[in-house]
């Protein structure tokens, strides 16, 4: 298959269409259901990709769809060349990526390189090996401490909770920094290596724009594998230094991935999840010759006060310009509770979740979109307890499953259109008054918010990728301008994250704000919680 460049509707030629890109990403379970299993899948997918384009964005972020027992909702992955029934099939897959292109919408699969499910067949293999067995050398087993061996190798703890460690009955330990089914790779084993980069191989020959890295810092262990010595350790990931991430020997393996890429057409990219002990360390993972973007979680951990939210952003500017590469903001993903409810839930949770988008979209650099956001859709936060899945649930309050109940389409009644059956997980009655139908045509809805607010985003020359210089503004609020220098026009963001209003300056055209606003004396009057948007004339 050639380029998608060169057999599509997406722009030819050099484009570096990343650095500024909106990406869409889609919680495969919880985006649309065709075959009507209760489970979101890839025709499902492909059944709205007319609605992505219509939204305004550049490229979807598909979470994994591989063969998987489904454990870690298939981050566990058996087969990562195959389609789980599920979702679908392989051509369903090679039909999806066909018609995002045909829409001019580039598509991004994610890779699971730190662990494999404990169904895949190399771990099969390794079970049945024995102690000695050579398969066992592509993942990280050990001898046990203590007089029988009966204690783990070391003291690592599992990101889910509990030992990171777990015995067979045959007296050795494997890892997993995750779920016991999850068990980890030995990433110094030549024959790990050669078949990431076969699969690599295998989704980019059939057309995928790029890789979304899931635990990009994580597939290389600190010689020796030594004690943390603190606990709980989970209080130290993306924060402090661990044995187990973020060691250098990771950055080998992405300037491999990144070589690869490279080697085709049509800039293919790779984005890394990675957590660091801070922003510097992460820039590490976008140096010219490593990834291209890496996920900026401390902008979206980041509470509503202008001050923290300047701080975040002017470091996470420098620490990523310092190798040249661009930022990413994120307000949410599929592994932490909506924005909408981290910022307080109801009116006030709402109000701040449409300033945010605004801010988010003003700043340089690329934006992430999690389904669901752009309708203002809450955390679920009364999932009975027989029905929540997640493994991590016992080390995360409620775990994960809030954030991944399906999206609301149309209709008066769960599961509003998300298939011709229920949905894996219930929805809330109440979300018949914001499904996709009923704001659709509503121009104060968060929908329409985000249609006006990527549009004018991809049309005006200050923003996307670029320059921002900060502006002075009265307290609880930030201002910037973009653009200018070059005498281009230049465009204004102004937010409020405080409890009064405040008066700006912007002498020029509104073109967006999230509230209404007005005009007093040639400033603009901006009520708490609100951002707006001011332009030169475009000529």
């Amino acid at each position: 298959m050639g380029s998608p460049a060169e057999s599509s509707g997406l722009p030819a030629g050099d484009t570096r269409w990343w650095r500024d890109a909106v990406i869409y990403q889609i919680y495969v379970r919880s985006f649309a259901d065709a075959d009507g299993d209760g489970v979101g899948d890839l025709n499902g997918i492909r059944s709205r990709l007319p609605y992505l384009a219509a939204l305004g964005v550049d490229a979807l972020w598909i979470t994994p769809f591989y063969a998987s027992p489904m454990v870690d909702g298939g981050y566990d992955v058996a087969d990562y060349r195959s389609v789980d029934p599920t979702f679908g099939t392989l051509a369903d897959a090679a039909g999806l990526i066909e018609d995002a292109h045909g829409l001019g919408l580039r598509v991004i699969v994610d890779i699971v390189p730190n662990h494999t499910s404990d169904q895949h067949v190399w771990f099969q293999e390794a079970l049945a090996a024995g102690i000695r067995g050579p398969a066992r050398e592509r993942y990280v087993f050990r001898p046990g401490r203590g007089a029988a061996g009966e204690l783990p190798p070391n003291d690592w703890e599992s990101v889910f909770g509990g030992p990171a460690w777990t015995r067979l009955p045959d007296g050795q330990w494997y890892l997993h920094l995750f779920a016991p089914q999850q068990p980890d790779l030995n990433w110094e084993h030549p024959e790990v290596r050669a078949e990431f980069e076969d699969v690599l191989r295998f989704w980019l020959d059939m057309g995928a724009d790029g890789f979304r890295v899931d635990v990009a810092h994580g597939m290389v262990k600190a010689a020796g594998l030594p004690d943390v010595g603190d606990a709980p350790q989970s209080r130290l990931l993306g924060r402090g230094k661990v044995p187990y991430f973020d060691q250098d020997g990771v950055h080998d393996i992405h300037r491999g991935w990144r070589r690869l890429l490279d080697s085709y057409p049509g800039e293919r990219i790779g984005v890394a999840e990675a957590w660091a002990p801070s922003l510097d360390r992460l820039a590490n993972y976008v140096r010219p010759d490593e990834l291209h973007q890496v996920f900026n979680f401390d902008y979206m951990r980041t509470g509503w006060d202008a001050g923290a939210l300047r701080s975040v952003i002017e470091n996470s500017l420098a620490s990523t310009g310092s190798v040249g590469a661009p930022t990413t903001w994120v307000l949410s993903n599929h592994d932490v509770q909506r924005h909408v409810t981290r910022y307080g839930d109801g009116e006030p949770g709402r109000r701040r979740a449409r300033a945010a988008a605004l801010l988010t979209l003003a700043l340089p650099g690329s934006a992430y979109v999690y389904q669901g956001e752009e309708l203002g859709l809450p955390e679920v936060l009364d999932i009975p307890a027989e029905l929540l899945t997640d493994p991590q649930l016992e080390s995360l309050k409620g775990g994960r499953d809030g954030c991944r109940v399906p999206m609301p389409w149309s209709g008066t009644e769960p599961p509003f259109g998300f298939g011709p059956g229920g949905g894996w997980l219930p929805s809330p009655p109440e979300w018949k008054s914001i499904t996709v139908e009923a704001q659709r045509d509503d121009d104060l809805s968060m929908l329409s918010l985000y249609r006006r607010a990527l549009r004018i985003r991809r049309g005006h020359p200050a923003l996307g990728d670029g320059e921002l210089r900060w502006l002075d503004a009265p307290p609880g609020c930030l201002a910037f301008e973009r653009g200018g220098p070059s005498g281009g026009p230049r465009m204004l963001c102004a937010v409020n994250t405080g409890d009064r209003s405040v008066q700006i300056p912007a002498r020029r055209s509104l073109l967006l704000s999230s509230e209404p606003i007005r005009t007093e004396g040639g400033e603009a009057v901006l009520p708490p919680d609100t951002a707006a948007w001011w332009s030169d004339p475009l000529g």
